[in-house]
């Protein structure tokens, strides 16, 4: 490759007023990446030891119903994209005959033919809707006396799938389920439900997370790391949470999560403010700072802030962490994930025109930038207990590798997700904790975290979805994504150079 088509390296961040700034694009920013990923010269053992989790889960694990619809129907496909449209619409639309209508279109809009080596489960219920599909295409007018049955048994059907993703209704529920579930003997309660869009939803929302820390807090104590701790969202808590009012929400926002924090800190417990789209990230650090400085908590460990790796300024973001609780004399912990809203990230750059979009746009960057972030949490670990959330064998091969010997840390999965991958992993020598995020509330509040599960579960792409598919190469599931993102960027920089000189 000619030097003069090398592209400059930059450390690339949005317009931020905590973090640096550069207008560098994304081929600059996973370049540079790159470049601090070949620096943890990763093993082969990492490969090897993934490749055997995956080999003895599959042996060993089955299906649930929702994760064999998922992998019967792409979300690609027709059939994916009716029952999106289904879970995403269907609980919430009250009037009987417009879910009626809902639901004849989706029937009517696939063909609902279940590949013969899909899961028994998925073909039975293909077969059903295919009976359906058919008759309510030659006969709609005719059915339309059994639409409250058929759209009774349509909306079961979907909240069933949504109960994989959702623990109990209330936290007492929760609790008692979590002592007799040992996949769920150590979590992180997210009280389901989104943004608040008015004053009377975001009391709502105070007062659910409070309710929570005074029933955890009465649990046996332990280390603050061994118990169950607390997910919350600033934008359940503010209706106005995000850029366009930075600033004008604080004097009535911080003093509430200041709250929250100092009872959870009371409690032992631990507290973690969750990630949300990346325009609301500055709103985010505004209130970490005031929690990091808060001096009637600074010796409580338990103060923790998730970190999209997809972001491009997520490393920034845990270096402003580390300096900030090291000026402040304190540990807290930080969430390591991948990143829950890349749809809408991508679609809100597009409507806005921006010239870059905050996130990366492919999934082996995504995947290179978690493990830099792993290994700067590492860097970090005299400030920062590191939590990493993924359902990925070889993320979690690869975070073990990185790991300094005795290390303390931890392994996140959310509810419904990751579990036989984590059982088996977890009877390998050494292995570290392993948490489930585990969403609290009732079918009216899951609607939007359902569909960003099934977006996972889902997509193409997703390591999930194919973890447990034996058409699938173990040796292609598991590519070292530091390989794949070196590959595309040498293409890339060819093809330039090519066009340069022709």
């Amino acid at each position: 490759m000619s030097t003069q088509c090398a592209p400059k390296l930059a450390a690339v961040a949005i317009p931020t007023g905590h973090l640096l700034h550069s207008a560098a694009s994304e081929h600059a920013a996973q370049t540079l990446l790159l470049s601090q990923a070949r620096r943890l010269r990763l093993g082969r053992q990492v490969g090897a030891e993934a490749h055997a989790w995956t080999a003895s889960a599959r042996a060993t694990g089955t299906l649930s119903l929702c994760e064999a619809i998922l992998e019967a129907f792409g979300l690609g496909t027709p059939e994916g994209k009716a029952f999106m449209r289904l879970a995403e619409a269907l609980l919430r639309t009250r009037d009987r005959a417009t879910a009626w209508k809902l639901l004849c279109e989706n029937l009517r809009s696939a063909h609902w033919e279940a590949p013969l080596t899909a899961h028994r489960g998925a073909r039975a219920l293909a077969a059903v809707l295919q009976w359906m599909s058919r008759a309510v295409l030659s006969h709609e007018a005719r059915l339309a006396p059994l639409s409250t049955l058929f759209v009774a048994a349509a909306r079961f059907g979907v909240a069933l799938a949504a109960k994989q993703f959702i623990v109990a209704d209330n936290i007492s529920q929760a609790l008692r389920r979590m002592r007799r579930d040992p996949a769920l003997r150590l979590c992180s309660i997210d009280c389901l439900g989104e943004s608040a869009r008015t004053e009377a939803q975001a009391q709502r929302y105070f007062r659910a997370y409070e309710h929570v820390i005074e029933v955890l807090a009465r649990e046996p104590a332990a280390p603050l790391h061994l118990r169950h701790g607390i997910s919350i969202k600033l934008s359940a808590l503010e209706p106005r949470f995000g850029p366009r009012y930075r600033g004008t929400y604080h004097a009535r926002l911080i003093p509430q999560v200041l709250h929250l924090a100092q009872r959870a800190a009371a409690a032992g417990i631990g507290l973690t403010i969750d990630a949300e789209e990346q325009d609301r990230l500055e709103s985010t650090l505004d209130v970490m700072a005031a929690l990091i400085d808060d001096p009637t908590t600074r010796s409580w460990a338990g103060l923790g802030l998730a970190v999209q790796a997809y972001g491009l300024r997520a490393p920034h973001v845990i270096t402003w962490l580390a300096d900030r609780a090291r000026a402040r004399e304190r540990r807290m912990t930080v969430r390591l994930v991948k990143g829950a809203y890349w749809d809408s990230e991508i679609k809100r750059a597009q409507e806005r025109g921006l010239d870059a979009f905050p996130v990366f746009t492919e999934k082996c960057a995504t995947d290179v930038s978690y493990l830099v972030c792993a290994h700067r949490l590492f860097e970090q670990q005299n400030v920062i207990f590191p939590q990493f959330a993924t359902h990925n064998a070889m993320t979690v091969a690869a975070v073990r590798a990185i790991a300094p010997p005795g290390a303390a840390y931890e392994f996140q999965r959310l509810h419904g997700m990751g579990e036989q991958l984590y059982r088996t992993a977890s009877q390998s020598a050494g292995f570290p904790p392993v948490r489930a995020y585990a969403p609290v509330g009732s079918r009216e509040d899951l609607l939007a975290y359902l569909i960003r599960r099934l977006l996972e579960n889902g997509a193409n792409s997703s390591f999930v979805r194919h973890f447990l598919d034996p058409s699938m190469p173990i040796a292609t599931l598991l590519e070292n994504p530091i390989d794949v993102l070196s590959e595309r960027l040498q293409r890339r920089d060819a093809n330039r150079c090519h066009i340069a000189h022709s």
